[in-house]
């Protein structure tokens, strides 16, 4: 079972490949902190870091960890030499586990669960998103439950250490019994099959393998279904997800502020007392950040209108769910990550064999789908916000669309219509996918899997509504630099507190002033890998 010591990190040497991340060519760095893999608890950023390779993974040397490993396997040994009767070992699979194996054909049945899984399609996971495919696998398998080989272990930091990865197609997945098809495709590459993506090139497993001296596996017993058997796929998408959104929820309060000034909006829409009276920890956290950001007294315009529409005032309303729901995300997505999945599990020290369905993704599922709905909601926030900047009858004496131009070429100049509708297409595609998959379950495998959790597709989903809401925010960073520009010339006496100015600045740097109209979608691609990068640093709190 899992253990609850320490875990260690530690400096290791990087192995001097070259990796791809995000499309581009990296150089590796010449030592990264190595997260230590003994069965010990994980957090989400420990996964995120080993996806991009700012820390790698070591699986421990510690012998009583590779003892436990061990006598897992040895207990699976000795229950075959005395003719147990095992799920998945001296069965079939599935709704075939009344198939008895002869003992001869044993070993080769593993390799057949790989092999006739091997039907995936739809795009290949990413890069970032293999490693963490492969850094959630061998955590679960870590926890000593799963009775494998510690060579299978080895095998697993080889694929990471040396930047092998398996070319994963990312549909086939009900998410019960777990990740079954796609990971598939890690098994057959621990066995030397297949094809993976190596220095930028896709190339045979088994090339690869021949050039860097590794041995390809021959799997033990019980070890195709370990492997294949569990949630490492929709997990580590949820790594990634509840680390993009997390970025976003922040970045989103400080384009908020942003809005506020360039509109011309009303600082007391987030007074402290005012939110004391509504103790939703997380709204009052985005109320702080807004706050903070705007650090005025007085609202910024005189006039009759006491109250911004919702967009801006109700942010902290907005944004704030996702804030609350963060913490308790990760807890599901921790636990899920920290656990043993697969089916049956060994449980070696009683010498026992217990049958179950760890495999069921469901808490990843309600995860997912929960996460997509508050960020997809991110991006409807935003929509609103931009629609009000761009247009005269609300963004109190801007120009239209949030020209820069003046004078009689004004007259040919669209400055951010199309960006509008563009963040418009983008918002209601977003929110579209905010359907949850957990509720599609269907009956599989002559309805031996007859419920599903359908959670690799949530996970999926997540991940594009965050890349839609990614491409909302890039927009909005155009739109906030260009409002906060226009509205010092109509207040020359704007003064932004410290924070946006800071943020104002940086995006003068990179977006230049839309005066004459051109084509934005480069600056917005380069906003897009700013937020993934997280190139902004938000809130000292945080």
């Amino acid at each position: 079972m899992m253990q609850q010591r320490t875990k260690t990190i530690f400096a290791l040497p990087s192995t001097g490949s070259t990796f791809q991340t995000s499309g581009t060519q990296s150089m590796p760095t010449t030592h990264t902190p190595a997260i230590c893999f003994d069965g010990c608890r994980l957090s989400i950023e420990d996964i995120v870091t080993i996806s991009q390779q700012k820390s790698s993974a070591a699986l421990s040397a510690n012998p009583d960890f590779r003892g436990r490993i061990q006598k897992g396997a040895d207990f699976l040994d000795r229950l075959l030499k005395d003719d147990g009767v095992i799920y998945g070992v001296t069965t079939g699979y599935g709704d075939s586990c009344t198939v008895t194996i002869p003992p001869e054909l044993i070993a080769e049945l593993p390799h057949h669960l790989y092999t006739y899984h091997g039907c995936g399609a739809g795009r290949f996971l990413t890069p970032e998103e293999t490693r963490a495919v492969i850094a959630t696998r061998l955590a679960s398998l870590s926890q000593g439950m799963s009775g494998v080989s510690i060579a299978l272990l080895d095998q697993l930091e080889a694929l990471l250490k040396h930047d092998i990865l398996p070319l994963i197609p990312a549909e086939g997945s009900v998410g019960a019994s777990g990740d079954l098809t796609p990971l598939s495709y890690v098994a057959a590459v621990l066995c030397g099959e297949r094809e993976v993506m190596y220095r930028g090139e896709r190339r045979d497993a088994s090339d690869v393998f021949t050039e860097l001296n590794i041995q390809p596996l021959r799997l033990r017993p019980k070890e195709g279904l370990a492997m294949m058997n569990g949630t490492a796929v929709m997990t580590a998408l949820a790594c990634l997800a509840w680390q993009r959104a997390n970025y976003l929820c922040k970045l989103s309060a400080r384009l908020t502020a942003m809005n506020v000034v360039a509109s011309a909006g009303n600082a007391h829409h987030f007074d402290e007392t005012l939110f004391a009276v509504k103790p939703h920890a997380g709204q009052q956290a985005v109320a702080a950040r807004i706050r903070s950001d705007l650090a005025s007294p007085k609202p910024s315009r005189n006039d009759e209108r006491l109250q911004d529409r919702y967009s801006l005032r109700c942010a902290p309303h907005v944004i704030g769910v996702l804030e609350d729901a963060l913490p308790f995300f990760r807890t599901l997505i921790e636990n899920e990550l920290n656990s043993a999945n697969d089916n049956p599990i060994i449980d070696a020290t009683n010498e026992r064999v217990l049958h179950g369905g760890h495999f069921y993704g469901g808490h990843i599922a309600f995860a997912m789908d929960s996460l997509k709905n508050t960020v997809a909601n991110l991006a409807d926030l935003l929509d609103r916000q931009l629609a009000l900047l761009v247009d005269t009858r609300f963004n109190h004496g801007l120009p239209s669309n949030l020209s820069g131009c003046t004078g009689p070429r004004a007259a040919i100049n669209h400055g951010l219509k199309a960006l509008q509708i563009s963040v418009s297409a983008w918002t209601a595609e977003a929110l579209k996918q905010t359907m949850p998959a957990s509720v599609f379950s269907r009956s599989t495998e002559c309805h031996n899997q007859d419920k599903v959790s359908m959670g690799t597709i949530a996970a999926r989903d997540a991940l594009r509504v965050l890349e839609l809401t990614e491409q909302v925010v890039a927009a909005m960073l155009i739109a906030a630099r260009q409002g906060i520009t226009l509205r010092r010339r109509i207040d020359t006496d704007l003064q932004l507190p410290a924070a946006l100015a800071t943020m104002q600045a940086d995006l003068e740097d990179r977006i230049p002033l839309i005066v004459e109209d051109r084509a934005l979608d480069k600056e917005l691609q380069a906003l897009i890998s700013n937020i993934r990068e997280q190139a902004w640093v938000l809130y000292d709190e945080q």
